[in-house]
C-alpha cells in the first residue's frame, strides 16, 4: 500500500472511532506541512509568537481523543474528508529510493557553540565488546550541557545521526543542545560507538547505558528521573527509537548502581529517522554499519522499530519531509501508526519540501517554512510540562545556532571552531 493510502486509512480509522463516541485510547496529532494551504483555525498554543502566519505556511489534519484534547491544536473549519484527501494527495508522489552509502570523515566538523560543562566515559573501565587501539572510538562518552536554570526539571538524551559511520555533532548534536538550554532543558549528547569497527548491539548498549547513567546522576544533576527523553536525527533517531521500544527494568542486584536503574526514556522525540531495517525502505548505510553486508534475518525483525511499540513505548514527537530522498517518509508513517494502534500518545510532523539532514532547519536556502518544526516541538513539550509554559516565547526564535551570545544567555560557555 502506498505511503498516503495507509495515512488515509489511519485517518478514516480515526475519524469513525471518533464519530462512534467510543472510549478512543488515541492521543496523536498528524501535521501536513505544504507550500498549499487550506483554511484552518489558529492554534493559538503558548509560545506561538504569530500563530496566524503559521496557518498560511501549511496546511493541517489533527485526529485528536477527546480526553486529551486539551493537549492538541483544535480545528473548527477543515472537513475531514478534504484533509485526508489532502493527506493522500501528499505522500502519493514521493519516492523511497534508498541513497548508496558515501564513506565520510568519522567525525564532521562545525561550528560549535558550545563547551560541554563535562564529558564522562559510559564505562570507565571499557564498554562491553570493546577494541583496542581506536582511542575515542572504542570509549563512548557523554556530553552533558546543563542550563542555567531548569525550572521542570528536564533531560533529553540527543543522539546525533551519520548512517552509522559518523556522528553529525554539529547540527544535530552541540545545536540542539544549546537550543534545549536555551529553553531550560539538560542536554546530554552522546558519543556511540559506530560501523563498520562495530555493530550491532555495540550502540544499543551505549544509547541504553547513557539512560541509566543520567537517570541514577539525576540528584546530582539537578532533573528529576521521571523527565528524561531521548532525541535521534536520522540513524540516531534509529537508535532513539530503539531504545524507546526495547528499554528494560534494570538490574537491581547488579553490582554496578548505574545498572540498576531503568532505561526506558518518558518520551522521545524522532527527526527524520530511520525507522525500519526492512531492506525496501531502510536506509541503505545505516543496514550496512549496523549490522554488516550480510544482515541476520532476525536482527532486521529485531531492529525494525515499528514492530515493536506497546502501549508502554513512551510518547512520541516525530518530524520528518515527505521528499526526503535519503530516509524514506514511510518511516516515519509506519512508527506514528504503531504508535496510534498501542494508544501511545504521538505528534507528527510532516513538511512537503525539505532534504535530509536538516537539523534546527534555520537556514534551509529556499524553504522558510522547515524553520517552524523546532517551534512546534517547543509547544509539544510545554503541553506536557518538559518545557515550562511561555519559556519558548521567551528564548531565541531562531533557535541555537553558531551564535555565542545565545550560548552566553544559556549558561554555557561559548567556544570557537573545535
Amino acid at each position: 500500500m502506498s505511503s498516503g493510502g495507509r495515512l488515509a486509512q489511519l485517518g478514516e480509522r480515526l475519524v469513525r472511532n471518533e464519530e462512534a463516541g467510543g472510549s478512543n485510547p488515541l492521543s496523536s496529532t498528524i501535521i501536513l506541512c505544504g507550500a498549499q494551504s487550506v483554511p484552518m483555525a489558529t492554534t493559538g498554543r503558548a509560545g506561538d509568537s504569530n500563530p496566524n502566519a503559521r496557518t498560511q505556511m501549511f496546511s493541517s489534519w489533527h485526529g485528536t481523543s477527546r480526553r486529551n484534547a486539551r493537549m492538541r491544536h483544535s480545528m473548527s473549519n477543515v472537513p475531514i474528508a478534504a484533509a485526508c484527501l489532502c493527506a493522500a494527495a501528499l505522500f502519493a508522489a514521493p519516492g523511497c529510493a534508498q541513497m548508496a552509502p558515501t564513506p565520510v570523515k568519522q567525525h564532521e566538523p562545525s561550528d560549535m557553540p558550545l563547551e560541554a560543562s563535562r564529558s564522562i566515559l559510559l564505562w570507565p573501565n571499557g564498554a562491553p565488546g570493546a577494541l583496542s587501539g581506536g582511542g575515542d572510538l572504542d570509549t563512548p562518552s557523554l556530553d552533558i550541557y546543563l542550563p542555567a536554570s531548569n525550572p521542570t526539571q528536564t533531560g533529553v538524551i540527543v543522539c546525533p545521526g551519520g548512517g552509522y559511520h559518523n556522528l553529525t555533532l554539529g547540527k544535530e548534536g552541540t545545536d540542539v543542545a544549546a537550543w534545549l538550554n536555551e529553553r531550560g532543558v539538560a542536554a546530554f549528547v552522546l558519543h556511540y560507538r559506530l560501523g563498520p569497527r562495530y555493530h550491532y548491539p555495540a550502540a544499543f548498549d551505549d544509547a541504553t547505558r547513557a539512560m541509566r547513567y543520567v537517570r541514577s546522576h539525576a540528584a546530582e544533576l539537578k532533573i528529576d528521573p521521571a523527565r528524561i527523553g531521548i532525541m535521534g536525527f536520522s540513524a540516531g533517531g534509529h537508535l532513539a527509537a530503539n531504545v524507546s521500544t526495547r528499554f528494560d527494568a534494570g538490574k537491581a542486584d547488579s553490582p554496578d548502581p548505574i545498572e540498576r536503574v531503568s532505561s526506558r526514556p518518558d518520551f522521545a522525540i524522532l527527526c527524520y529517522a530511520v525507522i525500519s531495517m526492512k531492506k525496501e525502505i531502510t536506509h541503505a548505510g545505516s543496514l550496512l554499519n549496523l549490522l554488516g553486508p550480510s544482515p541476520d534475518p532476525a536482527l532486521v525483525a529485531l531492529l525494525s522499530n515499528e514492530d515493536h511499540v506497546t502501549p508502554e513505548t513512551p510518547p512520541t514527537f516525530i518530524y520528518h519531509t515527505a521528499n526526503d530522498q535519503s530516509v524514506p517518509i514511510i518511516n516515519s508513517i509506519l512508527y506514528f501508526e504503531a504508535l496510534v494502534k498501542a494508544g501511545v500518545p504521538a505528534e507528527l510532523h510532516v513538511f512537503e519540501n525539505g532534504p535530509h539532514g536538516t537539523g534546527l532547519a534555520q537556514n534551509i536556502k529556499g524553504i522558510p517554512a522547515l524553520a517552524e518544526w523546532p517551534t512546534l516541538l517547543a509547544n509539544w513539550m510545554m503541553a506536557h510540562n518538559w518545557i515550562a509554559a511561555g519559556w519558548s516565547a521567551a528564548a531565541s526564535p531562531s533557535g541555537a545556532t553558531a551564535n555565542p551570545a545565545a550560548a552566553a544567555n544559556s549558561g554555557a560557555t561559548p567556544v570557537g571552531k573545535p
